[in-house]
């Protein structure tokens, strides 16, 4: 049995009864992240660009957009909140493949659920099933696939969508290879757009293209059985190395969702450890963005790859700019949405701090580790080693963590009341007997899109 039928058998499948609870709780811990970021990202006139090409077109209203009024279509939907949910690169992410499994994958349940009338339970464990098997194609072209030049959210995305989606829709074994197949054909993404709005288009089109994908497996569509294993398939175009044992071994035994971490900052995930060094370093006497002379860091190979953009024009190429984040970082002691404005990333304070900022390649540095040295003008210098980022596997938020940022976030775009319920019924999702209880409380009146 190949890795497409394998694990297109164990998403149509697996039953609840084969997920550990510390898994479905994790699985819990992604949808109050997504949700939050997604509500947060809404108000951001992006969205109306996206859905005006889409709004001319008309089509029914079956599911929603998080923080948006009226319904729309199931590929709008799940189009916009995958959007959404990546737009301030603040969701979670895989290590080591980077792949942030949430965005392309719960808006697919989301849709689908809302509109088959499905229970939180089925939800959860289709997300849960979906964003696994994402991760765990990932890690069968991880690293080759990523250093080509692809966008691994976007192109691994789709699976975990056509799972997701295909698993409400109730798709048995046939079905969803089928699904596997179109969603497969559809994989796209590449890095050349990151610190543009492109970025995040990558997991919504992801999310919108598996939904497709499952919907079309459902009515009978054709595709190839072999999409991920083949000559011409998914691992032999895409990767110049693919192992897919990877992604088989230890199935329904070894999680990769436990490899899976939330984001405390909203930047890119390898800038993570700088910004922990840079605000506890904040606290070390004498130190202040005035007083600093140089601070240079030792940072894994992705670092400089990804995010090396001293000179950031806009609020999102903050967000891969690893000198603003650092800079940020020792002058605000923070780096959430507010620091990744088009006015913060010229602001002149931000500036002149971001040119006195530098780092090196440690190639046995790990993703989430950094060493940051600080020298202030009068010669004193501080030296900060991060093992494990915060939000790191090894680091993770803790529910009250979450729960925290999850308020801060939704707090301007829900009423206080509405934002503890719809908390409350996250972390009870899989006794909620309809998706759409959790949609309503998703959806505030005062924000809405052109029809």
């Amino acid at each position: 049995m190949g890795a497409t039928e394998t694990l297109a058998r164990y998403g149509a499948t697996a039953t609840a009864a084969h997920i550990p609870e510390d898994i479905l709780h994790e699985g819990k811990r992604c949808f109050i992240n997504f949700l939050a970021v997604a509500l947060y990202a809404s108000r951001d006139p992006s969205l109306d660009i996206l859905l005006e090409v889409y709004r001319r077109e008309g089509g029914g209203r079956h599911a929603s957009i998080a923080g948006v009024g009226p319904r729309t279509t199931l590929q709008n939907a799940a189009l916009a909140n995958g959007y959404l949910g990546h737009l301030e690169d603040y969701d979670d992410t895989h290590f080591p493949t980077v792949i942030h499994p949430s965005s392309p994958t719960l808006p697919a349940a989301l849709a689908v659920g809302e509109q088959m009338g499905a229970s939180g339970r089925d939800a959860l464990v289709a997300s849960i099933l979906g964003m696994e098997i994402c991760c765990r194609i990932g890690m069968a072209v991880h690293p080759y696939h990523y250093d080509a030049g692809w966008h691994i959210t976007g192109t691994c995305g789709v699976f975990g969508s056509a799972i997701a989606a295909g698993r409400l829709l109730g798709l048995d074994t046939p079905a969803m290879i089928r699904a596997m197949g179109i969603a497969g054909t559809q994989a796209s993404g590449v890095r050349e757009v990151f610190g543009s709005m492109t970025k995040p288009f990558h997991p919504g089109r992801s999310a919108q293209s598996g939904v497709l994908a499952a919907l079309l497996a459902q009515g009978g569509f054709s595709s190839s059985p072999t999409i991920l294993e083949g000559r011409r398939g998914f691992g032999a175009v895409l990767s110049t190395e693919s192992h897919w044992d990877r992604a088989t071994d230890g199935l329904g035994e070894r999680w990769e969702l436990q490899k899976n971490g939330l984001k405390p900052y909203a930047c890119g995930v390898v800038i993570h450890p700088l910004i922990d060094a840079m605000i506890g370093l904040r606290s070390k006497p004498g130190v202040s963005a005035e007083t600093v002379a140089s601070i240079s860091a030792r940072v894994h190979p992705l670092v400089l790859e990804l995010v090396d953009r001293p000179n950031p024009q806009v609020g999102l190429e903050g967000k891969f700019s690893y000198q603003h984040s650092m800079a940020v970082g020792l002058i605000d002691g923070a780096a959430f949405p507010a620091q990744y404005t088009d006015d913060r990333v010229h602001d002149p304070a931000v500036e002149a701090l971001r040119d006195r900022i530098d780092a090196t390649i440690d190639s046995e540095m790990a993703e989430d580790a950094a060493e940051v040295t600080l020298t202030l003008k009068g010669g004193i210098s501080y030296r900060v080693v991060i093992a494990n980022a915060t939000g790191a596997p090894e680091n993770p938020l803790t529910d009250a963590q979450l729960e925290e940022k999850f308020r801060v976030l939704t707090g301007d775009v829900l009423p206080k009341a509405r934002v503890e319920r719809l908390l409350n019924l996250l972390w009870h999702l899989d006794q909620v007997t309809h998706m759409g209880e959790v949609l309503a409380l998703a959806r505030p009146r005062r924000r809405s899109i052109r029809q």
